[in-house]
């Protein structure tokens, strides 16, 4: 017998950890949106389904019984196999700079997994184009809505090659990113500039999807205007946010002053089309020697929150929660 859930469906084992009052849950063999194998992971507030028939890809993430903040492609979902690159949506695992074929490398094999009690880890076969292994583990807090993502890239190949790990989570459509400016100064105290903003050849400075305020920059998915539009910058703050209907998603990961980051220098960009927004994060540009490692960590976390679009409403509401990093 089966039991449906939502979205999903229970049709295979679990287990769970126990800590304090609060319970870490790993169920197998969860049916999410034609998937028939798929792997969720809970602490009774928050959950994660990763897909295990393709990816890797953590496909859902959302408070329990609420919406997923994660898009979920309407004529990719399901699919397995073939030769042809899919959206699927989700969070995904690219490398950088971004050129076809290589980045766009399907990801349409089934993948492998552990779990040891606290972990799940996500393992890609080497893929063919590429000689690329990648790798997901995620790592989720039984007793706070917070997730440690780390993604690694692992050369297979006979040479080197230079990459930079790039990071992708395909939000759902109506909703906002919200992106920190670095902080003011007055040009008597200091004169150099302090980071790039980086346009695409599709970018147009009037869209008006784009809020270019003093403090944050706002991107909005707008169903309506089908166009893309795509932005990047050096976000030396370590924080990038997601709104949509009082639920607010926060990523941070890492900055280094002394690394060279690709796309004019960028370790964040915003995305946006008439389906979908997508927040990312990118590591430096690495040289990665045969059978070497590189590795990009971002922290997530979950949250209910009535937000504004104003600076102050941001300021207060969103600031006290970019916290957890380490």
């Amino acid at each position: 017998m089966m039991l449906s859930f939502g979205n999903f469906t229970k049709v295979g084992a679990q287990g769970s950890l126990a800590i304090g009052n609060n319970k870490l849950t790993f169920q197998e063999h969860v049916i999410f949106k034609g998937w028939k194998n798929c792997v969720k992971l809970s602490n009774g507030s928050v959950e994660l389904i990763v897909t295990t028939d393709v990816g890797p890809r953590i496909i859902r993430f959302g408070f329990v019984d609420g919406p997923n903040i994660f898009y979920v492609s309407p004529t990719d979902k399901g699919k397995t196999g073939g030769t042809d690159w899919h959206l699927y949506g989700g969070h995904r695992f690219w490398h950088s700079p971004e050129v076809a074929p290589r980045t766009y490398s399907p990801d349409n094999s089934p993948v492998n997994y552990t779990w040891d009690g606290t972990t799940l880890k996500l393992i890609q076969d080497v893929e063919p184009l590429t000689s690329i292994v990648k790798e997901i583990e995620i790592t989720l807090k039984a007793d706070k809505d917070e997730v440690k993502v780390m993604h690694r890239m692992i050369n297979k190949s006979c040479w080197n090659v230079e990459l930079a790990p790039w990071s992708i989570s395909a939000c759902a459509a109506g909703g906002r990113a919200i992106v920190p400016q670095e902080p003011y100064i007055d040009p008597a105290d200091y004169l150099l500039p302090i980071r790039p903003i980086v346009l695409w050849a599709y970018t147009k400075m009037t869209d008006p999807r784009y809020t270019w305020g003093d403090k944050y920059i706002q991107a909005k998915q707008d169903s309506l205007i089908k166009s893309e539009t795509k932005i990047g910058v050096l976000n030396k703050q370590k924080w990038v946010a997601f709104y949509l209907n009082k639920t607010l998603f926060v990523k941070t990961f890492g900055y280094d002053p002394n690394a060279l980051y690709p796309d004019y220098g960028c370790n964040n960009e915003i995305y946006i089309n008439g389906d979908f927004l997508e927040v990312e994060s990118l590591g430096p540009l690495s040289k990665i020697l045969p059978q070497g490692i590189i590795e990009h960590t971002e922290y997530w976390s979950l949250h209910k929150v009535l937000l504004q679009e104003e600076d102050d409403s941001i300021e207060k509401n969103v600031l006290p929660l970019v916290k957890w990093n380490k």
